[in-house]
């Protein structure tokens, strides 16, 4: 028998024999992705940047009495709003109107710059789910007088966001149905093929500007519903037949 033979897979090497080049191959890959899943599963951690779009779904848009974008809207969350399951909401210090917003997310699963549309789920690595918490007079108050709105958007705690799910799990990231509900009562419900701007849109048009990198979160949008909650209130939301999360406003 020769001598073992080597195929590149990314960065690793694996020796094989001719006999068991496919298997290996396999093998090898197998490992290189299970790596990338356990290493974004923990996208909270190793994630720079939270980008979110507005007004990406036309009722939600209409709800708040906004005009319908002709390009996406992109703002950012920072890192500091992140909060996991089993730790409470925490309106930010006078803030009279919270609305909770229900998104499907995107993580990068490497680093994108000037992506096209027809190669934007190769840079995806999988996906999420989490509400865009919103202090809504804040908002309000700084659109008025033509100000910033980071606040109303960035506080601590304003990104209850759920686990990370494998790209195997979901075929179709058009064709996922949002839900939320506060106190058992249903407020938001909406398939994921009405936004506006679809995922690979999304992705071209940010990483023209932005270069996002493994573990960034790109959230797509809330449908209607929007509402406002108070300290007590369950907000459980999630992806139909997916995954679901419950959190508490304090």
């Amino acid at each position: 028998m020769g001598q073992p033979i080597f195929i590149r897979y990314h960065q690793a090497f694996a020796p094989l024999s001719p006999f068991g080049q496919f298997s290996l191959i396999s093998l090898a890959r197998g490992s290189v992705l299970r790596s990338m899943v356990v290493q974004l599963s923990n996208f909270r951690v190793i994630g720079k940047k939270i980008v979110c779009v507005g007004r990406n779904y036309k009722e939600h848009a209409l709800e708040l009495g906004n005009t319908i974008p002709k390009i996406p809207l992109f703002f950012v969350k920072s890192t500091n709003s992140y909060v996991s399951q089993g730790q409470p909401i925490i309106p930010p210090p006078g803030c009279r109107v919270l609305h909770q917003e229900v998104e499907f997310g995107v993580v990068f699963g490497k680093t994108a710059k000037n992506i096209p549309s027809s190669q934007a789920f190769d840079y995806i690595g999988g996906y999420t789910v989490a509400l865009d918490m919103t202090a809504r007079d804040f908002q309000d108050e700084a659109k008025r007088t033509g100000t910033p709105w980071f606040l109303a958007k960035s506080f601590d705690t304003s990104c209850p966001v759920g686990s990370f799910v494998e790209m195997n799990k979901i075929a179709n990231p058009h064709d996922v149905e949002l839900f939320c509900r506060i106190n058992d009562e249903e407020k938001q419900r909406c398939r994921t093929d009405a936004m506006i701007f679809d995922i690979p849109t999304l992705i071209e048009v940010l990483t023209k500007y932005v270069t996002m990198e493994p573990g960034d979160l790109l959230l797509t949008g809330t449908p209607p519903g929007v509402t406002a909650v108070k300290s007590g209130d369950c907000i459980e939301f999630g992806l139909e037949g997916i995954t679901s999360f419950k959190f508490y406003v304090q």
